[in-house]
C-alpha cells in the first residue's frame, strides 16, 4: 500500500526551530518526527512512503541518504519554492502512486496512535472517493458535512462560510485531523493547476456527486506540533509514554 507524508512546508509557527531544521526533523521523544508518522503508517500496511520536500530539501534528502532504515521504501518527490499547497504537492507526485488501490495521505506533523489499518478497512468498506479524519472539536476553521458527506467549509475567524451544495438532513462541523484516506480514482480527477489546497479538490469533487466522508476519531492521541507551545506538549506526551 502507497502512503504519502505531507511535509514541504516552512514550518512558519516553528520558527526559529526550523529555520535550520525541516519541521519533519524536529524531534520529539528523540525520534524525527517524520518517523513518527512513518512507523504508524507502515504498521497499517504501507510498503512504500512518498514524501515531498521543499523548504531546506537538502536535509531531507541526506536525512533519506544516511538515517531512512524503515521497512517502507522511501520516495522523495522534490518541489519548487515556494511549495506546492497540500493538493498541489499530491497532484505533483503521483506519478509516484501505484494507482491500484487506496492509500494514505497523511501531514508531516501530526502524531496519533489511531488504529490507520482499521480507518483503510472502514474506507474500503464505504466504497467513498475519500474519507477524512475529523474530530469534535472547537476549531476556528471546520469542514462542512452532512448524510451525503462534505458540502462545505467554515472559517469562523475570518467569518467565510463556503458551501458547494445544500445540506442534505442534518449537518455538522468537523475539525479536520489532517489525516486522509483516498481511492485511486482521486488522482486522475485531479484537474486544478498547483499551487492549491486539498480541500478546494474535496469540495470540486463532492459538487460533482462524489462522496467524501468523515470518519470520526475523537478520543483518540493526536498530537500536533505546529507551534513551540504544541511541539513540548507532544515532547512530554510521548516522553512519558512507555
Amino acid at each position: 500500500m502507497d502512503a504519502m507524508i505531507l511535509a514541504a512546508g516552512y514550518g512558519s509557527r516553528l520558527r526559529p526551530l526550523t529555520d535550520h531544521t525541516p519541521k519533519p526533523l524536529v524531534e520529539v521523544a528523540g525520534v524525527p518526527v517524520i518517523e513518527h508518522v512513518a512507523r504508524r503508517l507502515i504498521a497499517a500496511g504501507a510498503d512504500r512512503i512518498i514524501v515531498n520536500i521543499s523548504h531546506l530539501a537538502e536535509a531531507m534528502e541526506a536525512y533519506a541518504r544516511e538515517r531512512w532504515n524503515l521497512d517502507a521504501e522511501l520516495i522523495l518527490s522534490p518541489e519548487p519554492t515556494p511549495p506546492l499547497g497540500t493538493g498541489g504537492g499530491l497532484a505533483h507526485a503521483r506519478r509516484h502512486f501505484r494507482g491500484d488501490r487506496p492509500f494514505f495521505l497523511h501531514v508531516g506533523d501530526v502524531v496519533t496512535d489511531l488504529d490507520l489499518a482499521a480507518a483503510m478497512a472502514d474506507h474500503r468498506r464505504s466504497q467513498a472517493l475519500g474519507t477524512l479524519l475529523v474530530q469534535d472539536r472547537d476549531a476556528d476553521r471546520c469542514l462542512l458535512f452532512d448524510e451525503r458527506g462534505l458540502y462545505g467549509r467554515d472559517n469562523r475567524r475570518e467569518g467565510r462560510e463556503r458551501t458547494v451544495r445544500e445540506a442534505a438532513g442534518a449537518s455538522r462541523r468537523w475539525s479536520f485531523a489532517g489525516i486522509h484516506l483516498l481511492s485511486p480514482e482521486v488522482l486522475d480527477r485531479i484537474e486544478e493547476t498547483p499551487p492549491f489546497d486539498i480541500i478546494d479538490l474535496y469540495l470540486r469533487l463532492a459538487s460533482e456527486g462524489a462522496a467524501i466522508r468523515a470518519l470520526d476519531m475523537t478520543g483518540v492521541r493526536w498530537l500536533e506540533i505546529g507551534t513551540p507551545e504544541r511541539l513540548e506538549a507532544a515532547r512530554r506526551a510521548l516522553e512519558s509514554t512507555p
